[in-house]
């Protein structure tokens, strides 16, 4: 079968069921509202990252779509249904990747460009220039679709949402940030450290804008590899 009815019907998948659209959503309200709260209390330190704070709640609703995404496929035997339409795994698995990264990809710059105006009103002359504001407008977007791309590699290694969401979530919110400050310049090169880079105006660490979503991206390669492997070798 060619790609593109593959990658339809995955989109078809993804658009039926409410709770991928509702993560959707929580992606855009997370990021804008607690960005919005923590700028209201900003100081002028770091005043784009001040904009987009709320990306540390958005990536967890990006994660949670990423992780429904792929876990729905394990649940009710329907990957076997799945795969005796498509037989070729790899070009399920790309097309699966390309349906979830499409829109997170859209909803995330739409996320950024709404989290950038609303910290910009809300900072008023303290806020940061456009420059920099459009660069983590566009930082936003890219890594709130890697994290979820991330999530749906792991998802299809242990081929469980309940199991992938224990991991990533205790790892966002008590690793990254407990651990991490601990480990000194180490810690820029955990994935949802390294992406956040191009949300600040300013980085002492080894890694830059760019580069850091760099870092975010060979993760996310990793863990994609690593589900399609663990999707040829094992039975559906």
């Amino acid at each position: 079968m060619p790609f593109a009815p593959v990658l339809h019907a995955e989109w078809i998948k993804i658009r039926t069921l409410r709770s991928l659209l509702g993560a959707l959503a929580a992606v855009l309200v997370c990021t804008a509202a607690f960005s919005a709260l923590a700028a209201a209390d900003a100081d002028d330190s770091d005043p784009l990252y001040s904009v987009f704070f709320g990306i540390n709640f958005g990536q967890i609703a990006a994660i949670a779509f990423g992780t429904t995404a792929v876990s729905a496929e394990f649940r009710g035997g329907a990957l076997r249904l799945t795969l005796a339409a498509v037989p070729d795994r790899g070009r399920w698995f790309a097309a699966k990747a390309t349906a979830i990264a499409l829109p997170v990809l859209a909803v995330g710059l739409l996320t950024g460009f709404v989290t950038l105006l609303t910290g910009r009103a809300v900072l008023g002359e303290s806020a940061p220039g456009w420059a920099g504001g459009v660069r983590g407008a566009v930082g936003c977007g890219v890594h709130l679709t890697l994290m979820a791309l991330f999530a749906a590699g792991l998802a299809t290694v242990l081929r469980s949402g309940v199991a992938t969401l224990s991991v990533l979530i205790p790892f966002l919110l008590i690793v990254s940030f407990v651990v991490g400050d601990l480990a000194g310049g180490a810690a820029d090169f955990l994935p949802d450290r390294a992406g956040q880079v191009a949300l600040h105006s300013t980085w002492d660490g080894t890694l830059g804008p760019w580069t850091g979503l760099a870092v975010t991206a060979l993760w996310t390669a990793a863990a994609l590899l690593a589900g399609a492997w663990s999707l040829r070798r094992r039975d559906a």
